[in-house]
């Protein structure tokens, strides 16, 4: 074990844990985003909206998101899509996880008992504010766990980015082992700050579910 060379390359290791997690939270928002409009379109009475809908999640989730990235930074030029290395990581990846958290709000939404909405809307309430004041604040509850287990998946899945060239954890692992033929030292380092902002991330989800359910 090369300590001296740890402490050596340690600082510009921490240079690249801040691009890993500005890649994570902008790539989670997306997700989010991405998430709540495809569990909507999902549950929609509209036909066509549930299609859409169905094809999003089984076209991001049936295929490898490495893939997915690269069609986006490589293939993009082809179609009009210019964009530099890391808009093209949050975009790729925040539309990837997004499907998984898709799946993840509808099936917490689908969980809550449907006589919750029916009597609801026996109060008086529309179907929109039974689903806001009733149905959402139940899903909530529900969904924290899971989606928290999607958030995990996703700050390790910010590796892949390392294949565009984007400066990251993995990224600087690969980059310091070319010129010291260290790859023990690096990857250990690597893997440590990647555990270390995946712990404080699960204790903040586990503080936030913990509140939630005391609500």
């Amino acid at each position: 074990m090369d300590v001296d060379l740890i402490l050596r390359v340690y600082p510009y290791f921490l240079e690249a844990a801040v691009v890993t997690i500005e890649l994570s939270v902008l790539t989670i928002l997306l997700g989010l985003l991405c998430g709540a409009a495809g569990a909507w379109a999902r549950l929609s009475r509209f036909a066509l909206l549930r299609f859409a809908g169905a094809a999003y999640v089984s076209v991001f989730r049936g295929t490898p998101a490495l893939i997915q990235l690269f069609l986006l930074y490589f293939g993009g030029p082809q179609v009009g899509i210019q964009l530099d290395a890391f808009e093209a990581g949050v975009i790729g990846l925040g539309v990837n996880i997004g499907a998984y958290m898709t799946e993840t709000m509808r099936g917490a939404i689908v969980a809550v008992d449907h006589g919750q909405g029916e009597a609801a809307r026996t109060l008086g309430l529309s179907r929109a504010q039974s689903f806001r004041k009733v149905v959402l604040p139940q899903a909530l509850r529900l969904m924290i766990r899971p989606l928290g287990v999607n958030i995990n998946a996703q700050i390790k899945g910010t590796a892949l980015v390392a294949a565009i060239s984007v400066v990251e954890l993995t990224y600087t692992a690969q980059r310091y082992i070319g010129s010291t033929y260290k790859p023990f030292e690096m990857f250990l380092l690597a893997g440590v700050l990647y555990l270390i902002i995946i712990t404080v991330v699960g204790k903040g989800i586990s503080f936030l579910d913990r509140r939630v359910r005391l609500q």
